[in-house]
C-alpha cells in the first residue's frame, strides 16, 4: 500500500506542475492556430499549423506587415489571421489594386506586396483608422474576407502574431510570412 501512495503522491505531483507550467503559457506566451482557408494563400496554406507569440504585443507594438492572428471583431468565438497594413492614426488608401498608406505624419507610401494574389484592379478605397485600430487584409485579396468588409480591427481584439509554422514539415520556419516593409 505504502508503494501505491507514494505512486499515487507523484502522479498527483507531475499533474499538478504539468498545470501550472502549461496552463500560464497557453494563457499568456503561445498558442497553437491552424489556419483555415485560402486568404491567407501563398504564404500559408489551409492546415498549416503555427504557433502565436502572444507575448511580443504586450511589449511592443505591432509593425506594418506583421502576420497576426485576431479575434474576428463580428464574432468573437472566431480566430483570423490576416497582415497588418495600417496601424493606428494612418489612413489606408486602396487604389486600381495598389495599396498606399498615409502615416500619421502625413507622407504618402506605397507598400511593396510582392507577396499579395492580385486583386481587382479597378477597386477603390479609402479608410481613416482611429486610436487602437489597425487595418488588416489577407495575402489571397479576392478570397478574403477583412478590413476592407468588416472594417477597422481593434487592438484589444489582436491575439498575437504568426511566431513558428510546424507543419507541413517542408515549411518550418520562424517568423513565416514575415516581410521587410517600408515604415
Amino acid at each position: 500500500m505504502n508503494v501505491l501512495g507514494t505512486a499515487f503522491r507523484e502522479i498527483i505531483t507531475f499533474v499538478v506542475l504539468a498545470v501550472v507550467i502549461v496552463v500560464p503559457i497557453r494563457l499568456f506566451v503561445a498558442q497553437p492556430f491552424v489556419v483555415e482557408g485560402e486568404s491567407m494563400y501563398p504564404t500559408f496554406d489551409s492546415g498549416d499549423y503555427l504557433i502565436v507569440d502572444q507575448l511580443s504585443y504586450r511589449m511592443s507594438e505591432p509593425k506594418r506587415g506583421d502576420v497576426v492572428v485576431f479575434r474576428y471583431p463580428n464574432d468573437e468565438t472566431v480566430f483570423y489571421i490576416k497582415r497588418l497594413i495600417g496601424l493606428p492614426g494612418e489612413t489606408v488608401h486602396i487604389e486600381q489594386g495598389k495599396t498606399f498608406v498615409t502615416k500619421t505624419d502625413g507622407t504618402r507610401i506605397e507598400l511593396d506586396e510582392s507577396y499579395v494574389v492580385s486583386e481587382d484592379a479597378t477597386y477603390t478605397l479609402d479608410r481613416s483608422l482611429g486610436t487602437g485600430e489597425y487595418f488588416v487584409m489577407g495575402d489571397n485579396r479576392p478570397k478574403s474576407s477583412d478590413s476592407r468588409t468588416w472594417g477597422a480591427l481593434p487592438e484589444r481584439d489582436v491575439m498575437g502574431r504568426a511566431y513558428v509554422r510546424l507543419l507541413p514539415f517542408s515549411s518550418i520556419g520562424v517568423l513565416p510570412g514575415a516581410v521587410t516593409e517600408v515604415q
